[in-house]
């Protein structure tokens, strides 16, 4: 256990918030996106997702904050980009079951967004972290969709992906190298 300097008593694990845990694939998704940017390896950017304002509250004139907001349309992926010439489009989830991903988690308008990215010759993948065996798996959308039109489930087993796809193993600089498997895909779908 690490004491504090000033005596104070550390935060029990029940203390601590559990308000951005979903968000750890995204941050470290984030830092790997701005090492490609960086270094010119790819462009990559997260996707906002779209609001209409409804109401704003504006204490001071610096200060105004957003009360009230709506989702204009169902967003489509997390993330989209450009290496090498191939757009990619991509989501990304966390999964905290220990055994299963639910399909429910990927929605419909995602799962024809990343169709139709398909259709147009782009690399549509998924990026899947099972949190509590921290793996991060790199999932080809062709594969996906072909196990999500045969199973009958409502969950893909973790086992599935440990057989079918490739592991993207943690890093330090990117923290999830993602890029290698994305430039694989295109030399397999590009050379003739």
């Amino acid at each position: 256990m690490i004491q504090y300097p000033t005596k104070r008593k550390p935060m029990k694990e029940s203390a601590i918030s559990t308000k951005n845990r979903g968000m750890s694939l995204e941050y470290d998704l984030n830092l790997t996106n701005e090492y490609y940017r960086a270094h010119q390896l790819a462009n990559v950017h997260k996707k906002p997702t779209p609001i209409q304002v409804v109401s704003v509250s504006y204490p001071s004139r610096n200060k105004a904050k957003i009360v009230e907001a709506y989702y204009k349309t169902p967003s489509t992926t997390d993330y989209n980009g450009v290496t090498l010439g191939v757009y990619f489009d991509f989501e990304a989830k966390e999964v905290t079951d220990m055994n299963r991903f639910a399909l429910p988690r990927i929605h419909d308008h995602q799962i024809q967004h990343l169709k139709d990215v398909m259709f147009h010759q782009g690399c549509a993948f998924l990026i899947i972290r099972f949190v509590k065996h921290d793996l991060t798996f790199f999932v080809p959308f062709e594969k996906f969709y072909h196990e999500l039109s045969i199973t009958s489930l409502r969950s893909i087993p973790l086992s599935w992906f440990q057989a079918e796809c490739d592991i993207i193993p943690h890093g330090f600089t990117p923290p999830i190298n993602y890029l290698p498997h994305v430039h694989q895909w295109i030399k397999e779908k590009h050379v003739k």
